[in-house]
């Protein structure tokens, strides 16, 4: 699969203008044709080898303020993401007989897990695994396999992910670092200077879009962290304290949201696929 020709002088802001797909241009804003769309399981045969996201399902055994469990985002952030993916790279993405790019559900015990390039789940705060669960996503992500897992917030989340990411991938073993802004993973093609803090569509208008903290003091912070094999390679980047996918997911419904953290969240978001595809 061929990556994208690096833009390294562009700001995502000036590069998405400068592709013609600004806030007011862009086909998936919003919720519309996609409300209540069901879940989209992955074919055992898929249509092309281009690239796709696949969500996992999962289930949730706690409750977290706000989240909708694996169903979190989805589908409209990865719609978005993979659209600017390939408006903003040379990757070809996979597209249905309509043009619009695919998206897949996927178990964790599927075997079409192992078709997926990259897997997102989002509120993992929520998440509780079954032996047979766990196992199938360390061989996963052993043989290869990518996954980012975004918006959850507090301690109380973490804690939840954190115990069962360990039954997946024994922190003796393979310990959860905080990634240094120096890292490659930082400048795939646009070059990230901070983690950025992005909140929900709701907080955002509640706040007048002057927070972004959605638990006050306990999650000031946002972080990007990160598992790597043996050889270095990341497996597994968390972004907690920060609703990346809310960028891409709700960029159309409103200007102002759109300008404040879309350009950020893509950022974040192409140079993570493009370093998982080429890493």
């Amino acid at each position: 699969m061929r990556a994208a020709r690096r833009l390294p002088v562009l700001t995502v802001a000036a590069a998405l203008s400068f592709a013609g797909v600004a806030f007011a241009q862009f086909e998936f804003g919003g919720r519309g044709e996609f409300a209540n769309i069901p879940a989209r399981y992955i074919p055992s045969d898929l249509p092309d080898r281009n690239f796709v996201v696949c969500r996992l399902q999962y289930t949730s055994v706690r409750r977290e303020p706000s989240g909708g469990g694996w169903r979190t985002d989805y589908p409209y952030g990865e719609i978005n993401l993979t659209t600017r993916l390939a408006e903003l790279t040379r990757t070809p993405v996979s597209r249905d007989a309509n043009g619009r790019p695919n998206h897949y559900v996927v178990r964790l015990i599927d075997d079409e897990l192992f078709q997926c390039p990259f897997t997102m789940a989002s509120d993992v705060g929520t998440i509780g695994l079954r032996d047979d669960e766990a196992e199938q996503l360390r061989a996963y992500l052993l043989k290869g396999g990518f996954l980012w897992v975004d918006d959850f917030w507090g301690d109380a989340a973490w804690d939840q992910w954190a115990h069962e990411l360990a039954r997946v991938l024994p922190p003796s073993q393979y310990p959860i670092e905080d990634v240094d802004l120096s890292d490659p993973i930082f400048r795939a093609q646009f070059t990230v200077t901070r983690v950025p803090q992005i909140t929900n569509i709701g907080f955002w208008r509640r706040t007048a879009g002057r927070e972004t903290s959605e638990r006050g003091e306990e999650t000031r912070t946002p972080h990007f962290r990160a598992i790597r094999d043996d050889k270095g390679r990341i497996m597994v980047v968390m972004t907690h304290n920060t609703d990346v996918a809310d960028s891409w997911e709700r960029e159309g419904e409103d200007p102002e949201f759109f300008y404040q953290f879309s350009p950020d969240g893509y950022a974040v978001g192409i140079n993570v696929l493009l370093h998982a595809m080429t890493h």
